[in-house]
């Protein structure tokens, strides 16, 4: 379960993808995929959700992870890395930045 805890010991990465309208709902199919079938499968993952805005041309994701090591394992692997090239295909550009979380409301 996502849980937003400045205190908890895990590592944030938040992605965030460019895209169009008319291939939203593609690469939404395609991020839903890798979750399911890969991705949450890997070592240290915790959590995960996926956001589109109303106009469907971006698509957030945040994922929860034990350590970085274990999402940057995920990343590199040659699944992921397949995966990627067809996620590529689907947006304009794609970027997973790592953070701490500093504070939650809520």
């Amino acid at each position: 379960m996502l849980s937003i805890d400045p205190s908890a010991d895990i590592q944030t990465v938040i992605t965030t993808f460019e895209t169009s309208p008319g291939a939203c709902q593609d690469l939404l199919d395609e991020l839903r995929e890798a979750y399911q079938a890969f991705i949450s499968r890997q070592s240290g993952f915790v959590a995960a959700g996926l956001h589109v805005n109303d106009a469907q041309t971006r698509i957030a994701n945040y994922s929860q992870w034990e350590r970085r090591e274990d999402f940057l394992a995920m990343l590199r692997s040659d699944e992921m890395r397949r995966r990627n090239r067809k996620i590529n295909e689907l947006c304009k550009s794609f970027e997973p930045v790592m953070y701490d979380v500093a504070e939650s409301f809520g």
